[in-house]
């Protein structure tokens, strides 16, 4: 039975519609399935979300990835009710922060959830310390602990030497650390991270996203991040939710949107990324069947070798005690030996259920079966270098089918390349 843990966040039936009157026809149109496009020209008002739906559990991080105009940055704003909603529900631990007002609603803010930026926004007249405590020095805390939180939030995110250092002193990464470390410094449970590395260079970019990955190992906030980066909600969600024209397009694991795209937009988006960087062994490898050290010998075994690329020889304990294949079994039958223990390959490939297919890229190369072991490194399976193939060309093939069927008769979702609105009032 998989456990499910408490839910953080949860939109439920979320319209946004931006212009004079948003609850009106704009809102009845969109209810009644009209385009967004379609629901402008008429009205003269912008979608910008349209019935959406999705929850974040506790502890996970959960990416929120679409074009300009897909409604992302309009989804993440309505948590913290920067944006207020034209219908629907946005629960936040079970409150409804859209019913939030005033100083409730700014306590609410500052007790559950920070916010970091695409732009640092960062005060240059400020030393470091003093930007990242900048929120508790607003909320009235004393300088004294006020700095030691700060200090703790620095320290987590490798920046505490840099405590008195000002902002032009530092790299865009540090900047945007620095950032992060503001977000945390109030300890919230929550953090909203709204295009947070979209600004930064490529390299400095990956950099950010390990740093973000290894904080929340440690920490374990529940954190709603947006990106228009595919590779980066690939790398980075625990879930991903796909947008586009301000509706919920697909939600899964990043294997989910990779290896069963829903419509041919995702699959258009999915066609350019390395999928051996997403798919686990788990979800590819061969359950273990391994042969148990008896009394047999060697000639005895062979039968049960000659018809696959290997098998593993384990203890009763399930421990891997070497690789063992026909050509070993003649390899030691020529040298006049019967033993076992002479046959078997020592030097095999490990690996887990949770590595990438990248990752075992190389091993499998040799042509040899790679042993897939647990945390107790007891054989859970075999990765057979031929099956690492084949998925590869199997997902490939999928999204090309999938892309190639709405093309026919013009009615498929025009592609992640066409234009696109701009997110409106964001």
């Amino acid at each position: 039975m998989v456990r499910r843990l408490p839910v953080e966040i949860e939109l439920k039936h979320v319209y946004k519609v931006f212009g004079d009157q948003p609850s009106g026809r704009a809102l009845d149109l969109a209810k009644a399935g009209v385009p967004k496009d379609d629901v402008q020209t008429m009205t003269d008002h912008v979608v910008g979300l349209n019935d959406v739906n999705f929850s974040v559990q506790q502890g996970e991080i959960f990416v929120v990835m679409g074009l300009s105009g897909s409604g992302k940055s309009t989804a993440i704003r309505t948590v913290n009710k920067l944006f207020t909603v034209t219908d629907g529900e946005v629960l936040v631990e079970g409150t409804d922060v859209q019913k939030l007002e005033g100083r409730a609603l700014q306590e609410f803010r500052r007790q559950k959830m920070g916010m970091v930026f695409q732009h640092f926004a960062l005060f240059p007249h400020r030393s470091v310390i003093e930007n990242t405590a900048y929120g508790l020095e607003v909320q009235g805390m004393d300088r004294k602990n006020r700095e030691d939180a700060a200090m703790r939030a620095l320290a987590s995110v490798g920046l505490d030497r840099f405590a008195l250092s000002y902002p032009s002193e530092l790299s865009g990464g540090m900047q945007q650390r620095v950032g992060l470390a503001r977000a945390l410094a109030a300890d919230p449970d929550i953090l909203l991270m709204d295009e947070a590395f979209s600004a930064l260079d490529p390299l400095i970019r990956r950099q950010m996203q390990d740093d973000m990955m290894e904080i929340q190992q440690r920490l374990q906030k529940t954190i709603l991040f947006i990106t228009h980066d595919l590779n980066e909600a690939l790398r980075i969600g625990d879930r991903v939710c796909v947008m586009k024209d301000g509706a919920v397009i697909q939600i899964g694991t990043p294997e989910e949107i990779l290896t069963q795209p829903a419509d041919a937009y995702v699959a258009d988006f999915v066609q350019d990324v390395d999928q051996g960087r997403v798919i686990d062994v788990g979800s590819v490898m061969t359950a273990a069947d391994p042969l148990v050290v008896e009394d047999e010998s060697l000639e005895q075994l062979r039968p049960r070798v000659e018809s696959v690329s290997g098998r593993y020889v384990t203890s009763r304990q399930g421990r891997v005690l070497g690789l063992l294949t026909a050509e070993d079994i003649d390899r030691a039958s020529k040298m006049g030996s019967t033993f076992l223990r002479r046959a078997l390959r020592r030097d095999y490939d490990r690996t887990t259920p949770d590595a990438t297919l990248n990752e075992n890229y190389a091993a499998a190369g040799r042509g040899l079966p790679i042993a897939v072991l647990d945390d107790d490194g007891k054989l859970v399976g075999t990765l057979e270098p031929t099956d690492v193939l084949a998925e590869l060309g199997r997902v490939e093939d999928l999204a090309s089918e999938i892309a190639a069927a709405a093309e026919p008769d013009g009615g498929g979702s025009p592609g992640p390349g066409g234009s696109g609105h701009e997110e409106a009032m964001v």
